[in-house]
Order: C-alpha cells, then structure tokens, then sequence
C-alpha cells in the first residue's frame, strides 16, 4: 500500500463509532449535562417536566422511543427553519464532505461563500456585500464594529426588552436586565421605547450615535414596531448620518411572510442586516451580516486591514452549502408564500377564541411568528386564582399552559421571555393546515381547563411554591 493511499484509508483500530457511543451512553443524557454542563438545565426541565427523551426528529416533529410524535412548535429557538432533516439540506451536507473540499485554507477565494453571498444578495437588493460568521450574536458584533468605526462615533441605541445575543457587544444592546446583569462594564449604549420617534430624535441630537439596532419584530413578547416607524426612524437617523441596523435573526428568511420582515414597509433600506438560525437549516452554525458597499470598502480599506474582522469558522463549506441548499428550499418550495398562508390560517384562528376566553388578552404576529397573550380575568373566582400566580411571579400562567401542551397534547412550545404571559409561536415553517388543527384544538382544550379550573391548576400551585422558595 502507497502512503497516499494509506492516508486515505480511515484506521480500524480504535475507530470511533457513533451509533455504538449513543446506545452504550445516550440513556445518561441528563446525569452528563448536570455533571459536565449548565447544571441549572436538567434542574428546570425536571421541575416543569420537560425532561423528555426524543430519539429521532423528522420536519415538525420529534418521536420518542414509542413512537408517540410531538408536534414542534418552537423550531429550536427559530433555527429549524425548514424543519428536521430536510432531504435536500441533508444532500447537500453529504454531498460537500464527500467533494473533500481544500476548506479553510485562508489563502484562497472558496466558490461557495460567494455562491451563497450572491444568493442573499438576491434577496437584499439594496445591500451589496456579506460577512459569513458563525452565529446571530456575531452577525450583530460585526454590525455594530462596522457601524461604530465607519461613523467615527461610539455610541448605539437599541430598544427597549429588544434582544440581539449575549457576547459582550450585543449584551450592550440587550434590552433584559436579566442578561445584562453583573456583566458591566458593557459598551455605550442607550436604550429607546420601540416606536418612540422623539426619543430616538432626542439621543440624535447628541451627535455621538453611531446606530439604532431594531428587531422589525421583538422575540420577547413578540411586539412589532408601529407602521411607519422603520422608515421614519431610517430618515432620522441618515439626518444625523447615523446608521440603521436591522436585525433579522429571527424574523428573517421567511419567518413573518416576507424573506425580510422590515420588507413589509416600503422604503425600508437597513445600512446593515444581521442574519442566522434559519440559514442553515440547523445544521451548522452561520451568521451573516449583510452591508451596503461604501461601509464594507470603509472598514476594509486597504491590504494591511484584509483581516480586520474575520472568524475562524466563518464561509466554512458547511455552513456555505447548508445555506445554498436553505436559499434553494425556499424558492423551488415557494416556503414564504406558505408561510403567508398558514401563518394568517392560524393567528385568525387562535385571535377567533379571544372572545370565548377571558384569560385570553391578545393574539399577534405576522407570518408564523405569533404572540399569544394572557391577561387578568372578569370573574372573582378567576381573579383570585390569577392573583395568587402574579405575587409568586409573573409568567407563571403562560407556563401553566405551556406545561400541559406538551404534557397531555405532545406539543413544544415556550413562554416568550422572563416574566411575560406571553407565549411565542415560531413553527417550522413547513407546517400546514394539519399542524394548525392539532395546535388550536390542544390551545382550546388546555384554555377550556383553565377556565373551568381543571387539574392544570394544581400544577399551578407547584410552580408558586417553587417560585416562591427561588426567590
């Protein structure tokens, strides 16, 4: 045997086996994250009893070692874009380690990340230029280090409860004291109310803002920027030659009907856009922050700064054909279009029970991602329930509902943030008419327990006493 065909050949001995490590070790899942991981997370799992065992996951849903299915209603945190496995995303992986690709080489120019650039591009007609990362956290630090060094100015203004990752430049920007709290000193930064013109006009004015960052559409709470208020905010800030970065981390890549959810406005043309989850179908870690040209040739502006802003892992042939095949996907399956559809089938079907269940406060959103709000009741015996939850801590009703959704009806869902009674619905956005039935007719039987003061309010008094003994 040549060397180079004994380079070639994978060794026998100790050869790692997959397949044999998960069935030798897999049934120890939440002994190995207690000991090795976050311990808090098995801890919290237990307590609510989410501490299920999913063996294998196929578009929207997961299956456990009986077969039973569960319907995903959560798309890892938006990230399952195109659900589990898609075939052609799954091809396109296989296909890529089977090319044996020279990835990574550093001193060369790979066909894929600009193959998947141009593709994007596509999308973004008014942006000319993209940085591949790893993660939407990092698609927003390189949007803030280029908005900061191409205005000369440090400071960014972000949104009230907003939400843009938890590295150290986009903790600065985090609109949740939960996060933020004993990290400082974190950058300059102040926050503005979502769709409040005249306090974005008022730190303007200042002259030392580089930036707004905005989701078009809040993850927490999912709460949309006023109409108008996008492109209003736009002609304030270029006024005072500042930039607007638009971050659809979540919201982008079809999610709310629309390939980019600040598209619903006309006129809306973002300096930067910051985007992941969705673009590699969950496979691979990737970021992208989109930009227009004048500020990529500002921050690049010579030879000796080819390497100013870089990552390791960044346009890895992964995450660049994941992302091709994802773009691919989208447009022979017409999946925005879809979501259009059965986004409106479901959020005019979940609002049509507003009027059965006084519990029931609001239901917004657009395309398939939809906010369901829960809110103080009429009726005393009700009320006095609803008050015993809101003193322990507030949230703990939406949790109530998000318990026994899975519990009882094999449905994931998650309340949308720390002390809301809100929960958020991000689905795969593959899912159809069939999804919505299952989804509004466990969201009805769980309300209708609720109201009639069922079993799920026993849980109820679980979760305060351990509300209580957390404080």
């Amino acid at each position: 045997m040549t060397t180079a065909e004994s380079a070639s050949e994978p060794s026998q001995a100790g050869e790692f086996d997959l397949g044999a490590t998960l069935a030798e070790r897999g049934a120890e899942r939440y002994e190995l994250h207690t000991r090795y991981l976050n311990h808090q997370l098995p801890r919290m799992l237990h307590t609510i009893g989410f501490d299920k065992v999913y063996e294998r996951a196929e578009g929207a849903y997961f299956y456990d070692a009986d077969g039973n299915d569960y319907l995903d209603m959560l798309a890892g945190f938006g990230v399952m874009g195109l659900g589990r496995h898609h075939p052609v995303v799954r091809k396109a992986l296989h296909d890529v380690l089977d090319a044996r690709l020279a990835d990574l080489t550093r001193f060369d120019c790979q066909p894929l990340p600009g193959l998947l650039a141009e593709k994007l591009l596509a999308h973004s007609p008014h942006l000319d230029r993209v940085f591949f990362g790893n993660s939407g956290t990092e698609a927003v630090e390189g949007a803030l280090k280029f908005a900061r060094f191409v205005t000369g100015r440090p400071r960014v203004l972000y949104c009230a409860h907003a939400f843009h990752g938890l590295t150290t430049g986009s903790l600065s920007v985090n609109g949740e004291s939960g996060f933020r709290d004993g990290f400082a000193p974190l950058l300059p930064d102040t926050a503005v109310p979502l769709g409040d013109l005249d306090a974005l006009d008022r730190e303007l004015r200042k002259g030392d803002v580089a930036a707004l960052i905005v989701e078009p559409i809040q993850g927490k709470g999912v709460l949309a920027a006023p109409p108008g208020y996008l492109l209003a905010a736009q002609e304030l800030l270029h006024r005072h030659k500042a930039l607007l970065i638009v971050d659809e981390v979540q919201t982008g890549l079809g999610r709310t009907g629309d390939f980019y959810a600040y598209q619903h406005e006309e006129g809306v043309e973002p300096d930067l856009v910051c985007v992941a989850k969705a673009l590699s179908g969950g496979y691979v870690p990737v970021g992208a922050t989109l930009g227009k040209d004048w500020i990529f040739k500002k921050v690049y502006s010579s030879m000796d700064r080819v390497l100013v802003h870089s990552a390791s892992f960044g346009s890895n042939a992964q995450a660049m054909a994941a992302g091709l095949a994802v773009l691919s996907v989208m447009e022979n399956e017409q999946i925005v279009a879809g979501v259009r559809a059965t986004g409106e089938l479901l959020r005019s079907r979940l609002a049509a029970l507003t009027d059965k269940y006084e519990m029931l406060a609001d239901v917004r959103g657009r395309g398939l991602m939809i906010g369901i709000e829960f809110g103080r009741p009429k009726s005393l015996k009700l009320r006095s329930r609803w008050a015993m939850l809101q003193a322990a801590r507030k949230g703990l009703f939406a949790q109530m509902v998000v318990v026994p959704l899975l519990q009882k009806h094999r449905i994931l869902t998650q309340v949308s943030g720390d002390h809301m009674e809100v929960i958020k619905l991000i689905p795969p956005l593959i899912i159809g008419e069939r999804e919505v039935d299952r989804f509004v007719d466990a969201f009805t039987a769980v309300m209708d327990d609720a109201h009639d003061g069922g079993l799920m309010w026993d849980f109820g008094k679980t979760l305060v006493k351990q509300a209580v003994a957390n404080r």
